[in-house]
């Protein structure tokens, strides 16, 4: 990575490293430290361990304070949606994180750059460098600024299959189905297909490593299109 796509992202999340080297490995790619022999400690994976934790307790007393009078139980299963897979991979296309991973060729090569199970690890892994680079405060603002603003938009997301089948069913009385269109790719690497059908109309397509995350994808891209036709799909905990 050269120091103008550094300098780039860095303007891009608003956020300077003292210590480039936390950045550069939080966007290193196993497969990219294997080609350039870099040590195994040279890739994200440790900085995503930490980032994992600190994202962890960060959403955690966001939704705390968020939510007063929603009990443990729920609050449990409102947090693993905001930061499931799906979820950290919706937050990092908005800042194109994809663009900026460092990966080797046969990675790059297979759709790597774009894979939900990248972009979101990286996502973390950056989180867990800037927790590195300048602490809790500055990683807290990180999240808070990327994952848990514009949360009416992000609820909807995180929880769009749910939220669709209360609309079409509860609202509007129709049946709807998920059909797969297509698999692509390699055994361990599938990348799935999934279209929403509405009695017969195709609503929204979605893709992802597994079913669900494609159905999420597919359920988002339909309450989008309700959204347009001036149908009221907001979700509120």
């Amino acid at each position: 990575m050269n120091n103008m796509n550094i300098s780039e992202l860095e303007e891009k999340i608003g956020y300077s490293f003292s210590d480039k080297s936390l950045l550069k490995q939080a966007l290193t790619h196993s497969s990219y430290a294997n080609e350039m022999r870099i040590n195994k400690s040279g890739d994200y994976e440790r900085l995503e361990f930490l980032g994992d934790a600190v994202l962890e307790v960060v959403s955690s007393e966001f939704l705390f304070h968020k939510y007063p009078d929603v009990p443990e139980g729920q609050l449990t299963k409102m947090r693993a949606s905001m930061v499931c897979e799906p979820s950290l991979a919706f937050c990092a296309r908005d800042i194109e994180l994809g663009k900026y991973i460092l990966l080797g060729k046969g990675e790059e090569a297979t759709g790597g750059r774009d894979r939900e199970s990248i972009t979101s690890d990286v996502m973390e892994a950056l989180i867990g460098a800037i927790f590195l680079d300048s602490g809790m405060e500055k990683a807290k603002a990180h999240i808070e600024k990327f994952i848990l603003s514009d949360l009416e938009d992000k609820v909807l997301f995180y929880d769009s299959k749910s939220t669709l089948q209360e609309i079409l069913q509860g609202k509007l009385k129709k049946d709807f189905e998920y059909n797969l269109l297509g698999e692509n790719g390699p055994e361990h690497e599938k990348e799935f297909v999934v279209e929403v059908n509405v009695e017969g109309e195709a609503l929204g397509v979605g893709k992802g490593r597994t079913k669900k995350a494609a159905e999420q994808q597919a359920a988002y891209q339909a309450l989008l299109q309700l959204k347009d036709k001036g149908i009221y799909v907001s979700k509120k905990y």
